[in-house]
């Protein structure tokens, strides 16, 4: 494989930041410095080092976040503000990566892991693990106002589905609806909504498959259990399994 890819299978860092090391000249394969992005090595003997120090495989790691509003899903913000990591300064682990993102007004459930093959697999649209979402909206809706949300909505030229649709409680002027989706496009929900003409007041991920937020608290960080972990990759295998439709 690629020195790069090697760098993110090792925990190390992303494809995209191991890319940049290469071209700064800051990576070494078997003693020699490469910036050549087509450097194949060999996992299992090759030794690569980084700015001199050796890479080894590091443990891999799986974190929860209750992301508060407000924080940006990003490592770095050219703008300053705050991001998701600001979360995160008491783990003893560098190389930790968000599994997707929510939006800086979006709370809730989100995984960090340095395990990319995991993240990856739990992300891609053949094996995407289905995502709940408690969204407060400013205004009441008919359940069968919802329906089109199954069939598909269409905005900006994207055909938009939920899996799951429902009205979860109600006051007098406002609701919360539960929505479950089984894709991931930009600002899914918030764009559905607008399709209705309704504005989103608060959109918060409760659960990535059968993993719950809970009780965590906001900006609370825990490490995932074995088990929680087992369950997302039972969760992927059986996507994976699963025959495609037509």
């Amino acid at each position: 494989m690629t020195v790069a890819r090697a760098l993110s299978k090792l925990g190390f860092c992303s494809r995209t930041q191991a890319e940049a090391l290469v071209l700064a000249g800051r990576v070494a394969v078997d003693g020699k410095k490469t910036t050549q992005l087509e450097t194949w090595v060999d996992l299992s003997a090759s030794k690569i080092a980084v700015d001199g120090k050796p890479i080894a495989a590091e443990a891999f790691v799986y974190y929860m976040l209750n992301k508060p509003r407000g924080l940006v899903t990003t490592r770095d913000d050219p703008q300053g503000r705050p991001t998701v990591y600001d979360c995160l300064k008491h783990l003893d682990h560098a190389h930790l990566s968000p599994v997707g993102r929510l939006d800086k007004a979006s709370e809730g459930l989100l995984l960090f892991t340095n395990d990319t093959e995991f993240a990856q697999a739990l992300l891609d649209p053949e094996t995407h693990v289905p995502k709940t979402y408690h969204v407060q909206i400013d205004q009441l809706v008919p359940p069968e106002r919802l329906a089109a949300f199954i069939t598909g909505v269409t905005h900006d030229g994207d055909v938009l589905q939920a899996r799951r649709a429902d009205v979860l409680r109600e006051g007098d002027k406002k609701a919360w609806l539960e929505i479950e989706l089984d894709e991931g496009k930009n600002r899914q929900i918030r764009r559905m909504l607008e399709t209705l003409e309704i504005e989103v007041l608060r959109l918060v991920r409760v659960a990535i498959g059968d993993l719950p937020l809970g009780d965590l608290g906001k900006g609370e960080v825990r490490a995932l259990s074995t088990d929680e972990v087992q369950m997302l990759r039972n969760a992927i295998a059986s996507k994976q399994k699963r025959p495609r439709a037509g």
